[in-house]
Protein backbone atom coordinates (compact mmCIF):
# COMPACT_ATOMS: atom_id res chain seq x y z
CA UNK A 1 0.00 0.00 0.00
CA UNK A 2 1.14 3.56 -0.87
CA UNK A 3 -0.27 6.52 1.32
CA UNK A 4 0.11 10.21 -0.03
CA UNK A 5 -1.26 12.75 2.89
CA UNK A 6 -1.64 16.26 1.37
CA UNK A 7 -3.49 19.55 2.84
CA UNK A 8 -1.56 20.30 5.48
CA UNK A 9 -0.45 23.92 6.12
CA UNK A 10 -0.43 27.35 8.25
CA UNK A 11 -3.80 28.06 9.82
CA UNK A 12 -4.35 29.95 13.38
CA UNK A 13 -5.70 28.74 16.40
CA UNK A 14 -9.58 27.86 16.28
CA UNK A 15 -9.43 27.18 12.68
CA UNK A 16 -10.24 24.04 11.00
CA UNK A 17 -8.23 21.70 8.54
CA UNK A 18 -9.15 18.72 6.35
CA UNK A 19 -6.03 16.61 5.42
CA UNK A 20 -6.48 13.54 2.93
CA UNK A 21 -4.06 10.33 2.49
CA UNK A 22 -4.53 8.83 -0.57
CA UNK A 23 -3.98 4.92 -0.85
CA UNK A 24 -2.89 2.72 -3.84
CA UNK A 25 -1.11 -0.05 -4.54
CA UNK A 26 -3.91 -3.00 -3.18
CA UNK A 27 -7.18 -3.73 -2.32
CA UNK A 28 -8.30 -2.15 0.73
CA UNK A 29 -11.20 -4.16 1.55
CA UNK A 30 -9.11 -5.59 4.35
CA UNK A 31 -7.23 -3.23 5.83
CA UNK A 32 -7.29 -0.71 8.72
CA UNK A 33 -6.13 3.05 7.94
CA UNK A 34 -5.08 5.91 10.63
CA UNK A 35 -3.94 8.92 11.29
CA UNK A 36 -0.87 9.84 13.74
CA UNK A 37 1.36 13.16 14.60
CA UNK A 38 4.80 13.58 15.28
CA UNK A 39 6.31 16.52 17.20
CA UNK A 40 9.96 17.52 17.46
CA UNK A 41 11.24 15.64 20.04
CA UNK A 42 8.13 13.57 21.06
CA UNK A 43 6.85 10.10 19.93
CA UNK A 44 4.49 9.54 17.53
CA UNK A 45 1.09 10.17 18.96
CA UNK A 46 -2.38 8.11 17.43
CA UNK A 47 -4.87 9.95 16.96
CA UNK A 48 -7.60 7.71 15.06
CA UNK A 49 -8.52 5.16 13.19
CA UNK A 50 -11.03 3.59 10.57
CA UNK A 51 -11.99 0.28 9.42
CA UNK A 52 -11.85 0.63 5.24
CA UNK A 53 -14.55 -2.06 5.08
CA UNK A 54 -17.91 -0.96 7.37
CA UNK A 55 -16.03 2.41 8.19
CA UNK A 56 -15.88 1.85 12.33
CA UNK A 57 -13.99 4.60 13.70
CA UNK A 58 -11.57 4.66 16.78
CA UNK A 59 -10.20 7.74 18.45
CA UNK A 60 -7.76 8.71 21.30
CA UNK A 61 -9.64 10.26 23.79
CA UNK A 62 -7.24 13.42 23.32
CA UNK A 63 -8.63 14.33 20.40
CA UNK A 64 -12.02 12.68 20.38
CA UNK A 65 -14.56 15.41 19.93
CA UNK A 66 -12.35 17.58 17.68
CA UNK A 67 -10.59 15.24 15.28
CA UNK A 68 -12.68 12.98 12.83
CA UNK A 69 -11.66 10.34 10.49
CA UNK A 70 -13.77 8.99 7.15
CA UNK A 71 -13.40 7.58 3.91
CA UNK A 72 -14.18 8.16 0.81
CA UNK A 73 -14.62 4.88 -1.17
CA UNK A 74 -14.24 6.30 -4.79
CA UNK A 75 -11.67 8.27 -4.82
CA UNK A 76 -9.66 5.59 -2.58
CA UNK A 77 -9.18 8.30 0.08
CA UNK A 78 -9.09 8.76 3.90
CA UNK A 79 -9.26 11.93 5.60
CA UNK A 80 -8.60 13.95 9.10
CA UNK A 81 -10.89 16.56 9.70
CA UNK A 82 -9.93 18.72 12.32
CA UNK A 83 -11.50 21.39 14.54
CA UNK A 84 -11.03 24.17 17.21
CA UNK A 85 -7.20 23.34 15.81
CA UNK A 86 -4.51 25.17 19.31
CA UNK A 87 -0.87 25.77 18.88
CA UNK A 88 0.38 22.58 20.09
CA UNK A 89 -1.64 20.53 17.41
CA UNK A 90 1.47 21.70 15.58
CA UNK A 91 2.89 17.91 14.14
CA UNK A 92 3.74 16.22 11.48
CA UNK A 93 0.64 14.39 10.62
CA UNK A 94 0.88 11.27 9.01
CA UNK A 95 -1.14 8.67 7.37
CA UNK A 96 -0.92 4.58 8.35
CA UNK A 97 -2.15 1.49 7.01
CA UNK A 98 -2.19 -2.13 8.59
CA UNK A 99 -3.59 -5.01 6.55
CA UNK A 100 -4.85 -7.17 7.84
CA UNK A 101 -6.35 -5.29 10.65
CA UNK A 102 -5.19 -5.17 14.01
CA UNK A 103 -6.62 -8.32 16.13
CA UNK A 104 -6.56 -6.90 18.88
CA UNK A 105 -7.85 -3.52 19.31
CA UNK A 106 -5.93 -2.20 22.10
CA UNK A 107 -2.91 -2.61 19.47
CA UNK A 108 -4.18 0.07 16.85
CA UNK A 109 -3.18 2.84 18.67
CA UNK A 110 0.84 1.88 18.58
CA UNK A 111 2.56 3.10 15.18
CA UNK A 112 4.69 0.05 15.20
CA UNK A 113 1.34 -2.04 14.52
CA UNK A 114 0.96 -0.64 10.95
CA UNK A 115 3.12 -1.80 7.94
CA UNK A 116 2.53 1.14 5.72
CA UNK A 117 3.34 5.09 6.35
CA UNK A 118 3.10 7.82 4.41
CA UNK A 119 5.61 10.93 4.19
CA UNK A 120 3.78 13.05 6.22
CA UNK A 121 1.85 16.72 5.81
CA UNK A 122 2.91 19.34 7.97
CA UNK A 123 0.37 21.42 10.24
CA UNK A 124 1.06 24.43 12.00
CA UNK A 125 -1.01 26.67 13.96
CA UNK A 126 -0.34 29.95 15.02
CA UNK A 127 -1.64 31.61 18.08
Amino acid sequence: VQLVESGGGLVQAGDSLRISCVASGRALSDVRMAWFRQAPGKEREFLGAINWSGGRTYYAESVKGRFTVSRDYAKNTVYLQMIGLKPEDTSVYYCAAAHPPQTILSTLRFAASYEYWGQGTQVTISS
